[in-house]
């Protein structure tokens, strides 16, 4: 496993990582038509462009032998949704499935606490599905701290989120 920089290569193969992460993650009993029409225009090459040279995001990408296998975007100049968080969020951390449990999660949260340290954000915030269990007990045992709980909102339904904050320091 290595760490990089997003290329603009790599942007249908950020879009495609999304899309299989975000679908296994959230949709539990089948896919709807909200669900599918928020993913495919959400995630796509185009998009993950503009990110990559947009200057207040950036993306790091885990990549093995075979191509990519996860990714983390931090987005600066965001405001938090609850009180008392920096403007650096961790915008997405997604890591394909198969790959779990090899310390890609940790490697590629490690390389954005130290980019945004030395860019000097001294802490970042994040927001993940409250029935994520998986992902809620990554973070607390990478010393993030729940600081609030917002919404996601898709259509007309909002789902809870809970929000975590963390020093890049620690």
């Amino acid at each position: 496993m290595s760490i990089r920089i997003a290329r603009p290569a790599d942007a249908s193969i950020l879009a495609a990582i999304s899309i299989e992460v975000w679908l296994g993650t959230y949709i539990r009993r089948g896919v709807n038509a909200l669900f599918a029409d928020h993913a495919l225009s959400e995630f796509t090459a185009a998009r993950f462009l503009a990110l990559i040279d947009n200057p207040n995001e950036q993306i790091w990408v885990s990549e093995n032998e075979d191509g990519l296998d996860g990714f983390i975007r931090i987005s600066h100049g965001v405001e938090a949704p609850v009180a008392n968080c920096s403007t650096t969020e961790i915008a997405t951390l997604y890591v394909q499935l198969r790959h779990h449990g090899k310390g890609i999660g940790r490697a590629l949260l490690n390389q954005a606490l130290a980019a945004s340290r030395q860019g000097g954000h001294n802490s970042v915030w994040l927001t993940t599905n409250s029935e994520n269990t998986p992902a809620i007990a990554f973070y607390l045992a990478q010393g993030f701290e729940k600081v609030g709980t917002t919404q996601f909102s898709i259509g007309d339904e909002a789902y809870p989120n809970d929000v975590f904050s963390r020093s890049t320091t620690l």
